[in-house]
């Protein structure tokens, strides 16, 4: 029986892509990146996470040294990033239903609770969070450890190909959020076990397992 509903956080909740290319252009300018735009933004959402950053002169190695950096930045936009266009409603369906709600993020913990603060969202009863772009799959097993759920009492949802990736390490099944950053020739490759066009289809997705 599905007794908790977790959540990725940027791009899955909020709506964070204006903030992330303000924050990356940043980095970008202090590192010698290349710039972001909105239509390579949107050619990127189709490759992985290597693609990505060769394609913007990233080297992959130094995205764990980099993350501080673009999340002071991030800080600075908290207040104008917006929720996601459906997501309270989805929110406050899951918890009517009776689910626990949680966020599994790589996002900081301090930004996520200022942003639930901003929108009025109190339904999540646990934030758990890793700057380790690639270790959700432990915040996942964490999570299970200490709620004493089994993986098939879970179930994930997120809009990058990492969190499916992450919930089949973990055993628990994922549902992808379309609405996010990755797109869908990045994210069909990892398999997910169902797929969200908006969020007002999570429920019932939900209540059919």
């Amino acid at each position: 029986m599905l007794k908790a509903v977790l959540f990725d956080f940027d791009g899955t909740l909020a709506d964070s892509r204006e903030a992330f290319l303000t924050a990356y252009n940043k980095l970008a300018q202090r590192h010698g990146f290349a710039r972001l735009t909105h239509p390579l933004f949107e050619q990127l959402r189709a490759r992985s996470m290597r693609e990505r950053c060769k394609a913007l002169n990233v080297p992959f190695h130094k995205i764990p040294f980099l993350i501080g950096e673009i999340s002071r930045y991030y800080q600075a936009s908290m207040m104008e990033i917006p929720l996601m266009k459906g997501a309270r409603e989805m929110v406050r369906d899951l918890q009517a239903a009776g689910y626990r709600l949680a966020i599994l993020s790589s996002n900081e913990e301090k930004n996520i609770r200022f942003f639930l603060k901003v929108h009025g969202l109190d339904g999540f009863s646990t934030i758990m969070c890793s700057r380790k772009l690639f270790a959700k799959d432990r915040l996942m097993n964490n999570y299970l450890k200490r709620q004493k759920l089994k993986p098939d009492q879970v179930v994930y949802i997120g809009d990058e190909a990492r969190d499916v990736l992450a919930s089949q390490k973990s055993g628990i099944r994922v549902v992808w959020a379309a609405w996010g950053f990755d797109g869908a020739e990045n994210v069909r490759k990892a398999g997910p076990d169902f797929i969200a066009e908006r969020p007002s289809d999570v429920l019932q997705l939900i209540s059919e397992l």
